[in-house]
């Protein structure tokens, strides 16, 4: 936050309340990010079952971890849009697409990781 002098293990608790703050906005508002840590609980038990290395294990769970990861940035990219303001205006509409063409390709990546996975 801006003006904050916290510095070592007050900046790094700090941290982690900031963090954790975020994570509870993301999930009361939010619902494609409720709806991917649902599929992280399903994917987790069985990318450690499927997995037959722990290579492959880690690609299963990072790849819907980096989806979690693109849909955090793209929830704070529509927070601070919508922040500005609620108006149509096409630098808003761009970049809500992008941020929602970020969640988009890290989809299509976890999809191509568990299907090459899977099926190799």
């Amino acid at each position: 936050m801006a003006g904050q002098q916290a510095t070592g293990l007050t900046r790094l608790v700090n941290a982690c309340y900031f963090s954790a703050a975020g994570f509870k906005a993301t999930w009361q508002h939010e619902e494609a990010f409720r709806q991917e840590v649902v599929l992280l609980g399903i994917s987790t038990p069985l990318a450690i079952w499927l997995g037959e290395t722990t290579v492959e294990t880690l690609l299963l769970i990072g790849s819907v971890v980096l989806l979690l990861l693109a849909e955090l940035v793209n929830s704070a990219i529509e927070a601070v849009v919508d922040r500005i303001g609620l108006e149509r205006h096409e630098l808003s509409k761009r970049a809500k697409d992008i941020g929602s063409a970020a969640v988009a390709l890290t989809m299509v990546w976890a999809i191509i990781v568990w299907t090459f996975l899977l099926l190799t």
